[in-house]
């Protein structure tokens, strides 16, 4: 019995689909118009995050050492560091490997070179070159080479300069960034999904608007409320189905086209990334797409069931 009911609502929701030909097709244009700005954002954040785990890369605390400092306090105190839950990686660099580094900075700088030789001796100390996990830990880490621990203060007596105090307004707008991001992005999303609840809502509403006298008369001869709004909720689900589709194709020759003229600008191929990803954002926006033809055929259909 139940699978006979299940059979006559998709069946009856079918019809009801070809039958409002012109309103099924503003609905499921609608839809698709709802579901290519979902997926746009759900893009945008991709290229976005993209971009702020590059800057975030680019930023570190580097711990510069005088050129007394022996390999083996260096070592102790990376040792330390690495051990600190917030610090992600730490390099070292070498005093010789400082002075190469330098040189290839500053190949096309003529006067600096020629004082580097004059030098004679090579300058410059070794280092440690800090990654932490979060932009945020950055501070966390600076307080502990400030910090009252045997191993900091040990350190401290070979550690020229940190520039950790030199990068802070950096670290602090990047975290400003992040933060906003994260915010807009979700109020974003937010409004959307409420515009178009309300988008689906009408233009679903105007369907049960016209099949209005039939929902009467299936009510007079003893319908259940169930079997009335299934045909209706189907609807929903067919509009989201067929947008999710069409939403999807929409963005393929999109994102080919941005992968191929626009890679440097957003710092990724978003071709790349839309094929790669292509079943998990089909299955954020299917389901986006029936949620909302649902919910809106569901609260459409409610007055019309009222008794």
């Amino acid at each position: 019995m139940f699978w006979t009911s299940t059979k006559r609502v998709i069946r009856a929701g079918f019809i009801n689909f070809r039958r409002n030909g012109t309103i099924s097709t503003a609905a499921v244009l609608i839809t698709t118009v709802t579901l290519s700005v979902i997926a746009g954002l759900i893009l945008l954040q991709a290229v976005l995050h993209f971009s702020l785990a590059q800057i975030k890369d680019k930023v570190d605390v580097t711990i510069y050492f005088t050129t007394t400092a022996k390999e083996e306090q260096i070592m102790t105190l990376k040792s330390s560091l690495e051990k600190l839950p917030e610090v992600a990686t730490v390099s070292y660099i070498s005093a010789e490997q400082a002075l190469t580094d330098f040189r290839e900075r500053h190949q096309d700088d003529y006067l600096t070179i020629q004082a580097l030789d004059e030098v004679g001796s090579n300058p410059l100390g070794a280092e440690l070159d800090i990654k932490a996990k979060d932009p945020s830990q950055y501070e966390s880490i600076s307080n502990f080479l400030e910090g009252d621990t045997d191993v900091a203060q040990s350190a401290n007596t070979v550690i020229e300069k940190v520039n950790y105090h030199q990068n802070k307004v950096v670290i602090d707008r990047l975290n400003a960034i992040t933060a906003g991001a994260e915010k807009l992005g979700f109020g974003i999303t937010l409004v959307l999904v409420i515009v178009s609840i309300l988008i689906m809502f009408n233009t679903i509403r105007l369907t049960i608007f016209i099949a209005r006298e039939e929902i009467g008369v299936m009510r007079l001869v003893g319908a259940d409320n169930r079997y009335i709004r299934g045909p209706f909720l189907m609807e929903g689900v067919i509009y989201g189905t067929i947008s999710s589709v069409l939403a999807m194709a929409l963005y393929y020759p999109l994102t080919l086209y941005l992968g191929k003229h626009m890679t440097d600008f957003f710092g990724m191929n978003v071709f790349e990334y839309y094929l790669s990803n292509f079943f998990q954002i089909f299955l954020i926006i299917l389901v986006s797409g029936i949620i909302l033809g649902s919910i809106s055929s569901f609260i459409a259909v409610k007055k019309y069931l009222k008794k």
